[in-house]
């Protein structure tokens, strides 16, 4: 027989199992957790291996920059707790101690050093083309010189996410691309392609865990089936809402629209090669500058606003918009080139083009907002005045490396570029600097546009400590470029969200969905 002692112990036991069991649902009953509808899937987890919005997105759980940009795009503290310049062309940043990556290897300057030297020969080379060399002081303090004065270097490392060196080596690039390493507030958990990424939350982040558990991003291309899936409940948040959504969503109490002006441009970039891929002419009538002229002239972009954006976009002035260094207060496309396809018909006449041709435009059908039908009404447009445009359409994933630079695929294409920097200079030096001049100038100048006297500018930007004095630099710049149009800007995008209203998130300038800025109320 069991004898009483035997009993209270067996009771005491069952107890404790009932307390352990009991505090693990209440744990996972208090865990918050966020389904995000994005757009679109990442195209990698490797922040050197390409960039585009979703992936953005992603690269910002997963790691950390040395320096943070803010929600409001200013600049503040991040891996590196602080930076000074010690003469004209050197910096020190001193990094933050404690800091861990997720596979527990500590964060030391090497890592940082690891990460610049890959980042020199990757795709993304641009973002340290201003970075002459770097070396570890310490195992917390990095020195980085530029080659010529240069002010806006913090602005452009919050662009360089920092890489475990250990784990990268020994994984190599295949698998820090699908099973990435970082410091940031979120570790991977899951990817299966096209369906879904699942985070969850660093308990040891630096600067304390986030409020959300888990997070998972699920890719829906499709605008209507977004709104669906917020109405339906699938999603708690969806990125770019359907712009005929908008009221719809509005009625419904259980819902909120939120709204901000863009910083994404979306543009056409002209190809100013004598020969062009998709053009069977002898010579690329676009090289003439009046027939890039006749094109602007020939897109109403306010109708492109009115009917296809249903009010929701803003057209756009220049290549960046007015808080950004180099935009030229008073100067606008609109102004200079307004609509006006009978103009537009005399100059293709005066170039020799009474007759039109035909081009083939590269775009997305499902990266920016209606893009399709954008493409859809500049053939109408550019139709009018004889130029044919054959519709390459084709999904975001092939797009980019499609388009890449160099590339003898393209004459016209449609994209778009955002500069959350502040600063028109990391826009002008790699989409209108000429290519193959200068190691890490002009990697995304599609066009092939080439002008000495822009290159000139921009390098003098690139060589001074005076803000006051790149911003002229850049708007000289800018007003040259304005009457090249070696690109033709649309419009810029207004940045739409839909909610639950117990999901208390504030949109981003940069339109970077970053769950650690966002909570879910009881």
């Amino acid at each position: 027989m069991m004898n009483l002692r035997m009993i209270a112990t067996k009771g005491i036991l069952f107890a404790g199992a009932l307390l352990l069991a009991s505090t693990a649902l209440s744990s996972q009953l208090d865990a918050k957790s966020l389904t995000v509808g994005l757009t679109s899937d990442a195209v990698n987890l490797d922040p050197q291996a390409g960039e585009e919005l979703s992936s953005n997105i992603l690269f910002y759980h997963i790691y950390d920059p040395l320096v943070r940009r803010n929600a409001d795009l200013t600049f503040g503290p991040g891996l590196a707790e602080s930076w000074k310049l010690t003469d004209d062309t050197t910096w020190l940043f001193s990094l933050r101690k404690g800091v861990k990556f997720h596979n527990g290897e500590e964060l030391k300057a090497s890592d940082v050093v690891f990460t610049l030297d890959r980042l020199k020969k990757s795709l993304m080379a641009n973002l340290g083309a201003n970075i002459a060399s770097f070396k570890a002081i310490d195992d917390h303090t990095v020195e980085i010189k530029t080659p010529r004065p240069y002010a806006v270097l913090p602005n452009d490392l919050a662009a360089v996410l920092i890489l475990n060196e250990k784990y990268v080596k020994e994984a190599g690039d295949e698998q820090a691309d699908l099973k990435p390493i970082g410091t940031g507030p979120y570790k991977l958990v899951e990817w299966v392609k096209e369906d879904h990424i699942k985070l969850e939350a660093n308990k040891d982040y630096y600067a304390g865990p986030a409020k959300l558990d888990t997070v998972i991003f699920r890719p829906i291309t499709n605008g209507a089936t977004r709104t669906a899936a917020l109405l339906t409940g699938e999603v708690d948040v969806i990125q770019d809402l359907n712009v005929r959504d908008v009221e719809r969503v509005k009625t419904d109490e259980r819902y909120k629209v939120l709204t901000r002006p863009s910083l994404l441009n979306v543009v056409l970039s002209i190809d100013q090669r004598d020969k062009s891929p998709t053009i069977d002419l002898d010579k690329n009538p676009m090289t003439d500058r009046r027939v890039r002229e006749a094109m602007v002239r020939a897109i109403d972009v306010s109708a492109i606003k009115k009917v296809i954006m249903n009010g929701l976009s803003t057209p756009s002035e220049q290549y960046v918009p007015a808080s950004h260094t180099g935009y030229v207060d008073g100067a606008s496309f609109r102004d200079l080139y307004p609509f006006d396809p009978g103009k537009a018909a005399a100059l293709m006449a005066e170039a020799g083009y009474a007759d039109g041709f035909t081009v083939t435009l590269d775009a997305t059908n499902n990266r920016y907002v209606n893009d399709q039908q954008i493409v859809q009404a500049l053939a109408s447009m550019l139709g009018k005045i004889k130029i044919n445009l054959k519709l390459n359409l084709m999904p975001k994933s092939n797009f980019f490396s499609y388009i890449r630079v160099p590339s003898d695929k393209s004459s016209l294409i449609m994209s778009g570029w955002d500069v959350p920097s502040g600063d028109g200079g990391s826009m002008y030096s790699v989409m209108f600097y000429s290519r193959g001049k200068k190691e890490g100038y002009g990697q995304v100048n599609r066009g092939s546009y080439s002008n000495a006297q822009v290159d000139d500018l921009i390098d003098k930007a690139d060589a001074t400590s005076k803000l006051v004095e790149r911003d002229e630099f850049l708007q000289q710049a800018t007003k040259i470029l304005m009457t090249d149009i070696p690109m033709i800007p649309l419009h810029y995008e207004q940045d739409l969200y839909a909610a639950k209203t117990n999901v208390e998130i504030t949109p981003r300038a940069d339109k970077f969905l970053w769950a650690y800025q966002i909570d879910v109320k009881e």
